[in-house]
């Protein structure tokens, strides 16, 4: 077996070298997840950078008043529309908790319509700032605030839908796969919606 087949599931890059915030990082998914997700060995080369981003998108949610549902809305039309498998994955388990497997699948698949209207508000918004912030128009805005975010609430969304996007864009960038582990945890309909980005994993993580 090359080097290269044997980083296949965790990426492109080496082993990080062994250090306090990479051990707390593997902790952390063992405790959450049960095992060492692949994504967390590109990460635990700056694991200080990993653990700013998560604080920086708790504070952005904190402050655009996110509930559980509203975030798995919008990670799962975002990711789905960057074309990342791993959040849409884990995400789109979390949404099918939320409002049922096949509406999951459907969102994953770019049909908002199944959503109530102030949830597709926001996965219309979340996938339009993944595929093209420059497309963004006042009539999407003002969809937003009908859907009860005030100016303050939409930017924070706004910015908390762009930090997941970058999570997103620098787990797919170095190569990670999905967990086995993340893709059998997920829905049937959910694992048939997702047939974007990178194969997932060979083998279960460790």
């Amino acid at each position: 077996m090359t080097v290269e087949d044997s980083l296949a599931d965790t990426g492109f890059l080496r082993p990080a070298a062994p250090s306090p915030g990479a051990d707390a990082l593997f902790a952390d998914d063992r405790r959450e997840a049960g095992y060492v997700m692949n994504l967390s060995h590109a990460w635990a080369h700056q694991p200080a950078l990993q653990q700013a981003l998560m604080d920086q998108l708790a504070q952005a949610s904190a402050a655009a008043g996110l509930s559980f549902r509203q975030r798995a809305v919008l990670v799962t039309a975002s990711a789905s529309g960057l074309g990342d498998p791993h959040c849409s994955l884990a995400w789109g388990r979390r949404l099918a908790g939320e409002a049922g497997d096949d509406v999951a699948a459907a969102v994953l698949r770019g049909d908002d319509e199944v959503l109530e209207p102030g949830d597709r508000a926001l996965a219309r918004w979340a996938r339009q700032v993944a595929r093209d912030p420059n497309g963004t128009a006042p009539a999407d805005v003002e969809a937003l605030r009908e859907a009860g975010l005030d100016d303050a609430q939409i930017v924070a969304t706004t910015v908390y839908v762009a930090l997941r996007i970058a999570f997103s864009t620098v787990n797919d960038a170095l190569g990670a796969r999905p967990d086995r582990q993340l893709v059998e945890a997920a829905p049937e309909p959910v694992r048939q919606a997702v047939t974007y980005g990178r194969p997932a994993a060979g083998a279960a993580s460790g």
